[in-house]
């Protein structure tokens, strides 16, 4: 039977929280509380948490959406707060750290380490959280390169971020945020959420996304990390045709043999390629560099 601190409760009103410990919100940290309890409630219904699993919470603030997940009609087995803020790690603890099930951790969450706590657990856990505003891109990237220790992450953006993040190519969104993310990871957004439903209001709409990891990447290549600076650098300059940013970065004849056998045309924009075809063109110039360097080693006079 569990400990009357470990019963299952509903989440406290974020704004009786911060009365209770005296506390404001901080506007030097970005920091806009959710008090739509309906909101708790479906993020937790869309992290599908099993009572095996161990969900990691980034920026766990006041703990109601901690609350929330632990009062769902089947809890996770253990709950990983993660939080930075000192005022936040204290009512964490004040309010949390009676019951067993969740541990406060005081750490920056972009340098969490998400293999280390999936290998302890004996499987991939769950993220949830509403990323900060000023490193959510950041904390997206760290979630998806955590690979097979994530199954999945519902988490809180930006509607704008959010919108990228699902940006189909050709559209002014779509770049590599989209491309990266698409490539390792099912992305979807789930639903908007209005400011009234934060404390304080923010001046922008938020949205619930779900993110996913593949079995496999969507377009398998030769080289991942070569893949990523190719994105990178297309995007780098993105009014410039490929042609040129990669010409930069490559070399002008390396780019050339690249496109001509990527069969990827140097006039298109980095904005009008598809997942596959920049998987298609990292391999190309992965080859054409390969086959460069072998030209010049050849060129070289033997001086033995």
């Amino acid at each position: 039977m569990s400990s009357a601190s470990e019963r299952s409760r509903a989440p406290d009103n974020p704004r009786a929280v911060l009365a209770r410990h005296g506390l404001a919100a901080k506007k030097s940290w970005g920091q806009n509380f959710l008090v739509d309890r309906t909101v708790h409630e479906r993020i937790s219904r869309a992290a599908a948490a099993g009572a095996e699993d161990v969900v990691v919470e980034i920026g766990a603030g006041l703990g109601t959406l901690t609350a929330a997940l632990l009062a769902a009609p089947v809890p996770p087995a253990r709950i990983v707060a993660v939080e930075r803020d000192p005022d936040m790690l204290g009512v964490l603890r004040a309010e949390l750290g009676a019951d067993s099930r969740v541990e406060v951790r005081a750490e920056d969450a972009v340098h969490f380490d998400f293999a280390a706590l999936a290998r302890a657990s004996g499987r991939a856990v769950i993220v949830v959280g509403n990323l900060p505003y000023q490193i959510t891109t950041a904390l997206l990237f760290a979630i998806v390169d955590a690979g097979d220790a994530v199954s999945r992450a519902i988490v809180m953006v930006q509607r704008e971020f959010a919108e990228r993040v699902v940006a189909i190519p050709g559209s002014k969104i779509y770049g590599r945020l989209s491309v990266m993310v698409q490539q390792q990871a099912m992305a979807r957004l789930l639903f908007n959420v209005s400011p009234g439903a934060f404390f304080p209001r923010p001046r922008v709409m938020s949205a619930v996304m779900s993110i996913a990891r593949r079995p496999r990447w969507l377009a398998p290549v030769c080289d991942e990390v070569l893949f990523s600076r190719v994105v990178k650098e297309s995007f780098s300059t993105r009014r410039k045709m490929l042609r040129r940013s990669l010409g930069d970065g490559f070399g002008d004849a390396v780019a050339a043999a690249a496109f001509a056998t990527s069969r990827v045309e140097g006039t298109r924009r980095p904005e009008e390629l598809t997942v596959g075809e920049f998987a298609r063109l990292a391999d190309a110039l992965a080859v054409a560099a390969a086959a460069a360097q072998d030209e010049t080693q050849l060129a070289e006079p033997d001086l033995k």
